[in-house]
């Protein structure tokens, strides 16, 4: 008996809830030899080179996770230190905190309504997501509903391995979507009249350096208490958290230099392609039009949804759009603060999406086994 179903039977919610925040946000197995995470970072400069010259929006992401994604296809193994890809979520979580000001606060009263929508519309999601897998693609009812799961990748592989699903290609399906949603919701953005800047330009005096090396170390003790209570990607939230009660105290004044947001941001870029590091032709031809046809019904209910919740909070529709859409977590950050979203917002939905994913997915899992019974 799968063991999801036996926590339900026992009523064992808090099991359930631990389970997902420790299989929650973890990226792919960090390599262990630096000459793999150099290459990486070489493969992703490229790509922010190429991106920039194709005048790309949100370059320095869009770039290195296309160009990455290529190269683990084509059979380089591509991969971020844990080290690096910690410290560029450090520099990111900083960049979005500092942002915050009163009319983020005042904002925030309003945020109740977005997440009553995301709730909706992630159970939408994944009713019309299995449906479509299950009929048109092949998938068994519980690979199509894992396969269908709107983040979550972690929990989402558990749960697929435990329950002996189709994994490679649960797995090959989920990370299209999250890819194709880093290449799409720039885009439309683009075309909602959003500019789209390749960085996050800092504006304002410089940080000083006593200032900015006390915020990293802050920062990252707030990222190692969160990491201990399970909070997802806590190094970024971390960070996050810090640097927002600094600025908006203005003991912290000034902003991050650009030799570090560059760096950081590219990395990411960088680190979302590695998700194609070491998958066959073969497993994505597998995976590749369930995981477009996935993206396609996210982006146009997140659309649908967005709409009624833009008009109610007097928000860009674009801004609300990119705090619904089911991209990876970090990365749907970071293209807030691209787009300058208020501060809070972007994150305080994502992770409401991920803590709704906990609940809801072993639910309706749950009842699919009894109604097979």
């Amino acid at each position: 008996m799968p063991i999801l179903k036996a926590m339900f039977k026992r009523g064992r919610w808090w099991s359930l809830i631990h389970a997902a925040n420790q299989c929650l946000m973890r990226w792919p197995t960090p390599p262990k030899d630096l000459i793999t995470t150099a290459l990486t970072v070489a493969v992703g400069a490229v790509g922010a080179l190429i991106g920039w010259g194709v005048g790309a929006p949100v370059y320095l992401l869009i770039g290195p996770a296309t160009l990455v994604s290529l190269a683990g296809l084509a059979g380089l193994s591509m991969g971020i230190s844990m080290t690096l890809r910690n410290a560029c979520f450090v520099v990111i979580g900083l960049v979005v905190g500092a942002g915050f000001d009163r009319s983020a606060l005042e904002a925030m009263i309003r945020w109740p309504l977005a997440f009553a929508v995301i709730l909706l519309m992630i159970w939408v999601m994944l009713v019309v997501s299995r449906w479509m897998l299950s009929r048109y693609f092949g998938f068994s009812k519980r690979s199509a509903l894992l396969a269908a799961a709107p983040g979550h990748l972690s929990f989402v592989l558990a749960i697929a391995a435990q329950a002996g699903e189709d994994v490679v290609r649960v797995s090959t399906t989920q990370s299209v979507r999250l890819l194709s949603l880093t290449l799409v919701v720039p885009f439309v953005a683009l075309a909602m009249g959003v500019e789209m800047k390749g960085i996050v330009l800092p504006q304002g005096a410089l940080m000083g350096a006593a200032t900015l090396v006390m915020l990293l170390a802050l920062g990252v003790g707030a990222g190692l208490v969160l990491g201990r209570l399970h909070v997802p990607a806590p190094m970024l939230i971390g960070p996050m958290i810090v640097s927002a009660l600094g600025h908006l105290s203005a003991l912290t004044p000034g902003v991050l230099p650009l030799w570090l947001v560059i760096p950081a941001f590219m990395v990411l870029g960088a680190l979302i392609g590695t998700r194609f590091s070491g998958v066959s032709m073969r497993d994505l031809a597998s995976g590749l039009a369930a995981g477009l046809a996935v993206t396609v019904v996210a982006v146009l209910l997140a659309l649908v949804a967005a709409i009624p919740v833009a008009i109610a909070l007097g928000v860009p529709l674009a801004h609300i759009l990119i705090g619904f859409a089911p991209g990876g977590f970090e990365t749907m950050i970071a293209l807030g603060a691209v787009m300058g979203v208020v501060p809070g917002f972007v994150p305080a939905c994502h992770m409401m999406r991920l803590f709704v994913l906990s609940v809801m997915l072993p639910l309706m899992l749950s009842r699919g086994d009894r109604h097979s019974s």
